[in-house]
């Protein structure tokens, strides 16, 4: 029932990340003006982190201690604020691998990683692949058997946001509520072995 905050860690600029996360207090700096940062915001519910691994190390280090201690101060204040906050985060990149390479700080990933959720790619969920182009079909399109049959057989190397988009586009070129092959626009990828003719 409380608050659920979107942050794109990886677009936040390295200058903001801390006015962005923490929030401002009045003359931080020439015009500034208090406003809460997005830990304040999501206080008493979630703050979502997408693209965490695309946070630059300045950010990940300012993370840490509101990560342990739900505290932190806006920028230029003294005051010491407290929240309580879920946090989620999400990211397609290796970070046991980030973390070897050095991009990726171990002790973040720690304190983020009470609960892991690691979800396939959905070339390896062929079952969710229709119930999800429905999901983004909506009430008001249907697919047709040869469709569904294109839909399982492409790779998906975009995931979901492919499916979605391919979906989106199909709808928009359509010539009917019913979705055929055509509209999808899939380039279905044909092996040599396929391509030879005999």
């Amino acid at each position: 029932t409380g608050p659920f905050v979107k942050v794109n860690a990886g677009a936040l600029p390295p200058d903001l990340i801390e006015s962005e996360l923490f929030g401002v207090d009045s003359g931080a700096f020439t015009g500034a003006r208090a406003r809460p940062g997005r830990f304040e915001a999501a206080n008493g519910g979630t703050l979502f982190l997408d693209e965490i691994a695309n946070l630059p190390p300045t950010g990940q280090a300012k993370l840490l201690r509101v990560l342990q201690t739900g505290e932190f101060e806006r920028l230029g204040s003294n005051e010491t604020k407290r929240v309580r906050v879920r946090v989620l985060s999400a990211t397609n990149t290796d970070l046991a691998q980030a973390i070897h390479e050095g991009q990726f700080r171990e002790d973040l990933f720690y304190r983020l990683n009470v609960i892991e959720l690691k979800l396939p790619p959905l070339a390896e969920r062929r079952e969710d692949i229709v119930p999800l182009a429905r999901h983004f079909l909506g009430p008001d399109f249907d697919l047709d058997p040869e469709a569904e049959r294109a839909l399982n057989t492409y790779a998906w190397p975009g995931n979901v946001r492919e499916l979605g988009n391919s979906i989106q586009r199909a709808m928009l070129l359509a010539d009917n509520k019913t979705i055929g092959v055509a509209a999808l626009g899939l380039k279905i990828s044909v092996s040599p072995t396929d391509a030879r003719v005999s």
